[in-house]
């Protein structure tokens, strides 16, 4: 089973959308039960093209939210890359 691992950088980025969008006090938990799915199936997100070609996206906890992530086979671990708004135009599948 991988480990799934959240960088300072993501939780801060994370914190931000919680902060600017107003998002319910239990985002963090919602989030963590939608990055379980990655435990079993690591692959279970899109796989991305263009500059995001080496990582997945998994919509939730609401359809809006991207969580964008590798998953490193070789070390049975995914990595949280970025949260991201997709109503805008920074979001990874605005650029692919």
């Amino acid at each position: 089973m991988p480990t799934i691992e959240v960088t300072r950088q993501e939780r801060d980025e994370l914190r931000e959308l919680i902060e600017t969008r107003r998002l319910p006090i239990n985002t963090r938990k919602r989030v963590s039960r939608s990055l379980l799915t990655l435990e079993e199936f690591p692959r279970a997100g899109k796989q991305l093209s263009g500059v995001w070609r080496d990582c997945r996206a998994l919509i939730g906890p609401w359809s809006w939210l991207i969580v964008v992530y590798m998953y490193i086979e070789a070390e049975d671990r995914v990595v949280v890359i970025a949260f991201h708004d997709a109503r805008t135009s920074e979001a990874a599948t605005a650029r692919l």
